[in-house]
C-alpha cells in the first residue's frame, strides 16, 4: 500500500567543535535522534502509549549540526524563538534584537554556541544543559 511520509522536522545545532559545552549538546542531540529513529522503526500502526520509552522524547527528526554561523534571517528567527529575555544567551553583550543583529554583523563570533533550533516547531535554546534541551524537544509531543 502506498502512503505519503511526513517530512521530518529539522533540528539544527549551531556548533563549535572546540567547545566542551557544544560537544555535550551534540552528544545529547545525537542520542535523542538515535532513540527517536529506533522507536520510529517499530510497527507504526500499533499503539505504544502503554509502553515506556524513557529516552524517547519525540518523533524522529533530521539533525543538522553546523559550525557555520546562522544567516541574518536565521538569527532573527532564533531571537524570536528564544524571546526577549534570552537574547543575551544567543548574542554576547546584546539585550535587544537590533543590538544582537548589529553585534553579530560586527563579529559573527559574538554568536554564542551551542544554540539548538527546532525550526518546524518554533523553539530554540542556547545551552548544553540536557534537561533544557530535552524539555525543548519534548514540548513537541503535545503537537503530534
Amino acid at each position: 500500500m502506498f502512503r505519503f511520509h511526513k517530512t521530518l522536522d529539522i533540528v539544527t545545532l549551531f556548533h563549535k567543535s572546540g567547545s566542551p559545552a557544544s560537544l555535550r549538546a551534540a552528544n545529547i542531540l545525537k542520542q535523542v535522534s538515535a532513540n527517536a529513529t529506533e522507536t520510529a522503526t517499530e510497527d507504526q500502526a500499533s499503539d505504544h502509549s502503554h509502553q515506556t520509552h524513557p529516552k524517547r522524547s519525540r518523533q524522529e527528526f533530521e539533525l543538522n549540526i553546523t559550525e557555520d554561523p546562522p544567516t541574518s534571517d536565521q538569527l532573527r528567527t532564533i531571537l524570536e524563538y528564544v524571546g526577549k529575555n534570552n537574547i543575551s544567551a544567543v548574542v554576547q553583550g546584546a539585550s535587544t534584537e537590533n543590538e544582537a543583529l548589529k553585534k553579530f554583523r560586527e563579529n559573527a563570533e559574538n554568536f554564542k554556541r551551542p544554540v539548538i533550533v527546532d525550526w518546524n516547531n518554533g523553539k530554540a535554546v542556547a545551552t548544553d544543559k540536557e534537561s533544557e534541551i530535552l524539555k525543548m524537544l519534548e514540548q513537541v509531543n503535545g503537537k503530534e
